[in-house]
């Protein structure tokens, strides 16, 4: 008989009741130290008294009213987002899957409304995850994500991750975009070095077609910069958010210069929960927090410590450990042992971690984790480390 939740999901044997902070508490009282955040989603914490103020706060005066009519915490949030980034304007989503579906209308009917119809074509890279709809696996490719799923939607032509020749001999008269993230998170943090990035813009400068970047995982301060992008220099003409943006409430946008979005105008896309004044609440109390030079510059300060231990730790159990991926708080180890047992080992030292591909295991703490937290962590990981080594 098939469960009543449908069971897709390979779930661990654990049930959380309560989180503080970067803590979770299991049903049987075991605490759980958590570098996982949801999947890069929990920025601050769980529990935060700064987010659980602005919700409530909400909650008590209005939830929902559609967007029929005006939402002043939605117009806030994306005054803020517009102020803080490239982005000229902002369609607020439930999730990174919404931004995906968005991002490709919109490129799409820029090129639809500037008389070249035919160009609908977006280049995107092996080892990319841009979430489960039918734009979302099309994009990524993969047969593990598109099996049985067919047909697929057309308009994607798939290329190997790195291969900057091969972005340029794609690139036709049916091609509207190229659709990458800064940091594949599911495909096993691998960044885009910084040179590829500007490449790829100069590429889209050269040959006029739009850059989206994909920043639902690696977005919002993860970094150590607001957007990881920053890091390179370089500015996308459509942007994809979602995760960390919402601090675990759901919420997702997609940015975009006015160039790119001169095509959605009223009617073309629609959402009936996106943006509602709950989950806006909470994504101002998440900007103002995240975005200020003061908090950015912790999470690299933390992110240079945690590095520096994760490097210890590869280098005392290199049978178990192979290298460190990553910026900021958003780190990989990729593993020799399979990344599965040392899933379970961290499960069994109450310590939570995220695996992903090419044998990686994702560190993706609160941004504002304790010093202490993270290195309890690492012993935690070494410990993990240990036990996986004798089998």
């Amino acid at each position: 008989m098939i469960p009543s939740v449908l069971p897709t999901y390979a779930r661990a044997p654990l049930t959380f009741v309560k989180g503080e902070g970067s803590w979770l508490i299991e049903a049987d009282g075991r605490r759980f130290l958590d570098l996982g955040a949801g999947i890069a989603v929990n920025v601050l914490g769980h529990a935060n008294p700064t987010l659980v103020a602005a919700l409530n706060e909400q909650a008590s005066a209005l939830w929902h009213v559609s967007n029929l009519y005006n939402i002043p915490q939605q117009q806030a949030l994306a005054d803020k987002l517009v102020d803080a980034t490239f982005a000229d304007t902002v369609f607020f989503t439930n999730s990174g899957t919404e931004a995906c579906e968005l991002a490709v209308k919109m490129a799409r009917k820029y090129w639809y409304e500037k008389g070249a119809p035919e160009r609908v074509n977006i280049i995107t890279f092996d080892g990319s995850f841009h979430g489960r709809s039918a734009a979302g696996i099309a994009a990524a490719g993969s047969e593990k994500m598109t099996k049985g799923f067919g047909p697929l939607l057309p308009g994607f032509v798939h290329l190997t991750f790195g291969d900057l020749d091969g972005v340029t001999n794609a690139i036709d008269a049916e091609t509207a975009a190229i659709l990458i993230e800064p940091i594949q998170g599911e495909g096993g943090i691998r960044p885009v070095p910084d040179a590829e990035l500007k490449a790829l813009r100069q590429i889209c400068d050269d040959t006029g077609i739009l850059l989206i970047l994909d920043e639902v995982q690696c977005g919002v301060a993860r970094t150590g910069k607001l957007f990881a992008h920053e890091w390179a220099n370089v500015t996308p003409d459509i942007m994809m958010v979602a995760k960390g943006i919402g601090g675990g409430f759901p919420l997702g946008a997609v940015l975009a210069t006015e160039e790119a979005a001169a095509g959605m105008t009223t009617g073309t896309h629609g959402s009936t929960y996106g943006g509602n004044p709950l989950a806006c609440a909470v994504g101002c109390a998440v900007m103002d927090t995240v975005n200020t030079p003061e908090f950015l510059a912790d999470v690299n300060r933390k992110a240079g410590m945690l590095r520096q231990k994760l490097e210890g730790l590869i280098a005392a159990h290199p049978d178990v450990f192979e290298e460190v991926r990553g910026t900021g708080l958003m780190l990989g180890l990729k593993c020799k042992a399979l990344n599965a047992d040392v899933v379970a080992a961290s499960y069994a030292n109450e310590l939570l971690v995220v695996p992903a591909a090419d044998n990686v295991i994702r560190l993706l703490p609160a941004l504002n984790i304790t010093d202490e937290d993270l290195a309890e962590a690492v012993t935690r990981l070494d410990h993990a480390a240990m036990a996986v080594a004798k089998g």
